[in-house]
């Protein structure tokens, strides 16, 4: 089966942020007064075959830990689903 997933990375709470810091006070001069807080971060899609949800999970997860995330400064989600794409593109 294939799988579809999206993998949010974004830099941890303590940790400085100032493209974030850029974009909310750009925000806020352009009238978006309500914004109180931006990170900026990356968004990974992963295309892969697995023989179940779980075990798609798992090698995600992995993939996250070991490389797309640097979880020392970083915090890392994912969403995974059945990719219905035609062809792996």
């Amino acid at each position: 089966m294939r799988y579809l997933a999206r993998v949010s990375v974004v830099p941890k709470k303590a940790i400085l942020d100032p493209q974030g810091k850029a974009v909310q006070a750009s925000l806020h001069s352009l009238g978006y007064d309500e914004v109180r807080d931006v990170r900026l971060g990356k968004l990974i899609l992963v295309r892969l075959e697995a023989q179940s949800p779980d075990s798609a999970r798992e090698r995600v997860d992995e993939m996250c830990r070991r490389l797309l995330a640097n979880e020392v400064i970083e915090d890392y989600e994912f969403e995974l689903e059945e990719d219905g794409t035609c062809g792996g593109g």
